[in-house]
């Protein structure tokens, strides 16, 4: 009786923040609100599937994908780097690689738009060794770099703390068995640390896919994303059903996501070959 009771606040507080907004995303994606009343349509979801709409949303999956490779490249290598350490130092890295989250997401990203500028710092460090100067503010390029900076640690840390769990022994027998470091690497430590990539990869991607501020100050407005796309009907058009279908819509493919990936992750706890 006493843990039902424990149960209650954290039943209400998904009640209040989750459930019931999303019964209003679904109701407001359904409902054409007319001057004599309400009626249900599906006008707002197969606008969605018009091709204007379709091409902003292979645009985001295909910028989310590809700042999730780049992602993944980059910060496995640095997970591999942080979990080989010894523990003083270690703590010590995973603190600094994490300090630049405790700043504010905006003034992160007004950072790269000041490093990126035409009169940037990284041009001016160009331009004083006599190197040609970098035009990437307001393109894709500036877009995935943001994603990049903005998502790295949501990558690592997954994967890093799997790594932690590994049995050194297994990788000792697999030396002593006359495994290459290569061989080492895909047979033993990669299958190991499979759980945490995947769980990096969604962390990476879908906060990816639906980013609104990242675009709009380093793609300069000139690259729409959903998320720019559904922050533009709820605030300027005010179609607040095409927007809860645009929301609708892409919630479903992150579940549809989400459920791929957890099917794949069959060992959630890392460590273990069996």
């Amino acid at each position: 009786m006493k843990k039902n009771l424990l149960t209650y606040p954290y039943l209400l507080w998904m009640l209040i923040f989750t459930i019931i907004p999303i019964f209003l995303v679904f109701y407001f994606s359904v409902i054409q609100v007319e001057q004599t009343g309400t009626s249900f349509t599906t006008e707002h979801l197969t606008r969605v599937f018009e091709p204007i709409y379709l091409k902003v949303i292979f645009r985001s999956i295909s910028l989310a994908l590809i700042s999730t490779f780049f992602c993944l490249v980059l910060g496995y290598p640095m997970a591999m780097i942080l979990a080989s350490r010894e523990l003083k130092k270690r703590d010590i890295l995973v603190v600094l690689f994490v300090l630049p989250m405790w700043m504010n997401f905006l003034a992160r990203t007004y950072a790269w738009m000041t490093l990126l500028e035409n009169n940037g710092i990284i041009n001016q460090f160009l331009t004083a060794l006599s190197l040609p100067t970098l035009n990437i503010l307001y393109t894709d390029k500036a877009v995935v770099l943001g994603m990049v900076y903005n998502f790295l640690p949501f990558m690592v840390l997954p994967i890093y703390s799997v790594l932690r769990k590994i049995d050194r022994s297994l990788l000792e027998a697999a030396e002593d068995l006359g495994a290459t470091p290569f061989t080492t690497f895909f047979k033993v430590i990669f299958p190991l640390s499979l759980s945490g990539v995947i769980s990096g990869i969604v962390m990476v991607f879908m906060p990816a896919v639906t980013t609104f501020v990242i675009s709009r100050l380093l793609g300069g407005g000139h690259y729409m994303l959903i998320g720019n796309l559904i922050e533009q009907q709820f605030l300027t058009t005010g179609d607040w059903g095409f927007g809860s279908a645009l929301s609708l819509i892409l919630m479903a493919f992150l579940l549809l996501t989400m459920g791929i990936m957890s099917r794949t992750d069959k060992d959630r706890e890392g460590g273990r070959l069996w």
